[in-house]
């Protein structure tokens, strides 16, 4: 489930657990739209295993 959830997200961002890439995010290294996208796709991703999707 994770990989297919994983599959939009840069193959270089992603840990072993999606919780990592936020945890080790720094603000401001993407140009802001591109964070803003990314940061939501990460947590959506994180919410839809929480709920079993």
């Amino acid at each position: 489930m994770c990989s297919e959830l994983a599959v939009d997200l840069p193959d270089e961002d992603l840990g072993e657990y999606l919780y990592d890439c936020l945890d080790m995010y720094r603000m401001g290294s993407k140009p802001r739209c591109e964070e803003v996208e990314y940061l939501g796709m990460v947590r959506e991703a994180i919410e839809r295993i929480e709920d079993g999707e």
